[in-house]
């Protein structure tokens, strides 16, 4: 079977952020962990199912999760690096706001190429950890919505504020 289709193609700059930090790996990982608690699709699909409140079920995570985050994936590449002859320790993360994924879906279904936001964290060499991400509205505006470029702005903020409530310092592509 063959499909007819149109292509179009979006060249966009993203802003990539790292974090240097002198927190112990493993440290950084357990308080970000405690912060963005895991929910999974099928958790919140079978939340959603006792009474299909949306509104409630996004009111509810707000008011368990402040940060409005929680992690729908978890991956730790290092376990399977060390076989490749890494030794890093590493964890990489996807975290969801429902409630900005939600209004942007609506703008745009792809939207869901940036929401969730992935976010690597990795043992440095030289003690401490790395922490990296793409600015999720560096990535959004690249759709020229105003109101998906208005929504990537208002999770990078929440982004910078979970930031800081893990003591870490607001980055500067981070602050507007």
């Amino acid at each position: 079977m063959t499909y007819d289709a149109t292509e179009t193609s979006t060249e966009y700059t993203a802003t990539r952020v790292r974090l240097h930090l002198n927190a112990r790996f493993e440290s950084l990982v357990a308080a970000f962990e405690q912060a963005v608690p895991a929910l999974g699709d099928e958790d919140a699909v079978a939340r959603l199912a006792e009474d299909g409140d949306w509104s409630g079920f996004v009111r509810g995570l707000q008011w368990e999760v402040p940060s409005g985050f929680v992690r729908v994936w978890t991956s730790r590449p290092d376990g399977l690096m060390r076989y490749a002859g890494s030794a890093t320790p590493s964890v990489v993360w996807l975290i969801a706001n429902h409630g900005i994924a939600a209004r942007l879906f609506r703008h745009d279904p792809a939207t869901v190429l940036h929401t969730p936001i992935r976010i690597e964290a990795h043992a440095a060499p030289d003690a401490g950890t790395v922490l990296g991400f793409d600015t999720p509205g560096s990535r959004l505006r690249s759709f020229g919505i105003n109101k998906v470029t208005q929504a990537g702005a208002e999770l990078d903020r929440a982004l910078g504020d979970l930031l800081e409530d893990l003591g870490m310092p607001r980055p500067a592509a981070l602050r507007r």
